[in-house]
C-alpha cells in the first residue's frame, strides 16, 4: 500500500499535468476567441459564439482539477491553503460550468445578467483564494523552503496586480488595460501552480522515528563488535 509521500507525490504530477494541458487548451482558445488576443476579458473565448468555447472550458475544467490536486498534494501542515485550493477549484468549475454573455459585461459600466454574474463572481473568486493560497504558503503556515521562497515571489507579484484588477473593474471597465492585467495575474497563477506541483512530486520517505534510529545504530554496533 503506498505511503502518504507516494499519493501526495502523484497528486502533485496530475496537478502539474493539468495545469499545462489547462493553460495550452486556454492560450490557444483566446488567442483564436472573439476578443483581441491581449485585450478585453479571457472568459469571451468561453462564449456560445465563440470557435473553441469548448476548448476553453476544457481548460478551465483542468485548471480547476489541478487546483484540487494541488491540494491533495500539500502536507498535511498546509491543510488551510489546502482549503483554499479546494474552494478555488469549485470556483473554477462554476466559471467553467456557466457561460458569460457576449464581451461578458459586469457592472458598474455594463448591463449583465444573472449568468454574467455568476462567471464573473466565481471567476473572481477561483484567482482570488489561489493568491491568498500562495501567501498562506509563502508567510503563514510551515513549508518546505522551496515552497515557501515559490510560494513569496508568486505572491509578492500576484498582490498588487490582482488590486489593480480588482480597481480596474470598478473604475474602467473593460478595456486592454484591464485585459492585460487578467492575463499577468492569470499567468503569475498557472507559473506557481506548475511550480508548486512540480516541487511536490518529490518523493520523500517518511522519517525514522527516533527510537528506529536508535535500535538501527545499536544493531550497527553489535555487528561491528562481532566482526
Amino acid at each position: 500500500m503506498p505511503d502518504a509521500a507516494s499519493v501526495r507525490a502523484a497528486a502533485g504530477w496530475v496537478a502539474a499535468t493539468c495545469v499545462l494541458g489547462g493553460a495550452v487548451a486556454v492560450t490557444v482558445a483566446v488567442a483564436t476567441g472573439p476578443g483581441s488576443p491581449s485585450g478585453g476579458y479571457v472568459s469571451e473565448a468561453g462564449v456560445p459564439d465563440s470557435a473553441l468555447a469548448s476548448t476553453y472550458r476544457t481548460g478551465v475544467f483542468l485548471l480547476a482539477a489541478a487546483l484540487l490536486s494541488l491540494a491533495a498534494a500539500l502536507p498535511t501542515a498546509l491543510r488551510a491553503a489546502a482549503v483554499l485550493l479546494a474552494a478555488g477549484a469549485v470556483g473554477a468549475v462554476l466559471s467553467g460550468a456557466v457561460t458569460c454573455s457576449a464581451g461578458c459585461p459586469l457592472p458598474p459600466f455594463e448591463a449583465a445578467t444573472p449568468a454574467d454574474l455568476v462567471h464573473g463572481g466565481a471567476s473572481i473568486a477561483a484567482v482570488g483564494v489561489t493568491v491568498l493560497a500562495m501567501l498562506v504558503i509563502g508567510f503563514l503556515r510551515p513549508a518546505t523552503p522551496a515552497l515557501r521562497r515559490v510560494a513569496r515571489v508568486s505572491g509578492v507579484l500576484a498582490l498588487p496586480v490582482a488590486g489593480a484588477t480588482a480597481l480596474g473593474l470598478l473604475t474602467v471597465g473593460r478595456s486592454d488595460l484591464l485585459g492585460g492585467l487578467e492575463r499577468l495575474l492569470l499567468a503569475i497563477c498557472v507559473g506557481w501552480g506548475l511550480l508548486t506541483a512540480l516541487l511536490l512530486t518529490r518523493h520523500r520517505p517518511p522519517a525514522r522515528s527516533v527510537s528506529e534510529g536508535a535500535e538501527d545504530d545499536e544493531r550497527v554496533a553489535v555487528s561491528r563488535t562481532s566482526l
